[in-house]
């Protein structure tokens, strides 16, 4: 398998910069192994049947884009220089690793004030990143990060727009709960309180999980074996109680769908034994085209990038070939890609 093989041409009209509003009114490509259908999220619960269940990922994103200052004093007088920071995840002793532009113009030891109340110091540099020190913690620095951060956006849409206090609601998903994503689960914005309601109405059941999902999702496969590439770590738990419930869904011949990569990355991590357990740690999952799914049935999912490991993914889901057909008919459609991008429900052919 090379890289090139997941490559596709993609018109850029079809990024998409901002959610469909309502966030049910998205569209969703169906796919049943090679039978596509063209239909909209809202109508989900046509799609499903009583006791399917949705693993829906509760992590929240964090607001983890910071712009401050460094201050110094030199021979000209005092100077002070804009930093731009992104959050990426606490370590055991709470400091914070960053991006950090431009890294080299800070010196360790030297503070950087985000705002009046939030400030940081740099405590050390490992392989390009930044180690951050806050003057707050707990529900303090919360509070002071969420007033002072912006969302951190992927590239492809904070390249063309910069975030602002709406992405603030749109980039998080209705049941988001456990903080620590700098990243969306992006299928999961599709839905809002009335969707899961319906969605309970007809039968279906849910499983909550939580992947804090990385900054490295968005980092771009450099090798042309894509066997050889190593995935970035991301932290996961899947409870007892999901677990069990994953387990008798699957013990009553139903079906068990996974919202989101990440979402399914998780409990087939869980899952490695072929059957799922209670699981708490860093996943490094790399799923593509070979690999055996022990706890997924199907996947609701978005359009991604060409040559990325998503692309690989939903391959080894589906099938290479079917997969070529659903994102040809995806273009063709006009479906709009990415992370505020339009929906799919990919439903694997079975034997």
């Amino acid at each position: 398998m090379k890289l090139s093989d997941f490559d596709f041409d993609l018109p850029e009209d079809l990024i998409a910069t901002r959610p469909a509003v309502p966030r049910t009114s998205a569209r969703l490509l169906v796919a049943k192994g090679q039978q596509i259908s063209d239909s909209i999220v809202s109508d989900l619960p046509n799609w499903l049947s009583p006791g399917d269940r949705l693993v829906l990922n509760d992590t929240r994103v964090i607001p983890a884009r910071l712009t401050g200052a460094r201050h110094r004093d030199t021979a000209q007088g005092p100077m002070q220089a804009r930093i731009e920071v992104t959050l990426l995840e606490p370590d055991a002793r709470g400091d914070w690793s960053a991006l950090i532009k431009p890294l080299k113009k800070v010196k360790i030891g030297e503070e950087i004030i985000f705002s009046d109340v939030l400030r940081a110091t740099l405590q050390s540099v490992t392989d390009g990143q930044g180690f951050l020190k806050f003057n707050l913690e707990g529900d303090d620095f919360d509070a002071a990060l969420n007033a002072a951060g912006a969302m951190p956006l992927p590239p492809y849409i904070a390249t063309r727009r910069p975030a602002d206090e709406r992405d603030k609601s749109d980039y998080q998903t209705v049941f988001a709960q456990n903080n620590g994503a700098v990243a969306a689960p992006t299928a999961s914005l599709h839905f809002d309180e009335a969707l899961l309601s319906e969605l309970a109405a007809r039968g279906v059941l849910f499983s909550y999980v939580t992947l804090h999902v990385g900054a490295g999702t968005f980092l771009p496969v450099k090798v042309e074996d894509v066997t050889t590439h190593k995935m970035h770590a991301e932290w996961g738990q899947v409870s007892a109680v999901a677990a069990a419930e994953i387990n008798a869904t699957k013990q009553a011949g139903k079906r068990v769908i996974p919202v989101g990569t990440t979402a399914l990355r998780l409990i087939e991590t869980a899952g490695r034994e072929g059957q799922i357990t209670a699981w708490e740690g860093d996943t490094d999952i790399f799923i593509y085209p070979g690999f055996r799914f022990n706890v997924a049935d199907a996947l609701m999912t978005n359009f991604h990038l060409p040559k990325s490991t998503l692309m690989m993914l939903v391959s080894a889901l589906m099938g290479y070939d079917e997969v070529r057909t659903i994102y040809n008919h995806a273009i063709a459609e006009k479906y709009r890609f990415f992370s505020y991008g339009d929906a799919s429900l990919l439903i694997p052919k079975t034997d």
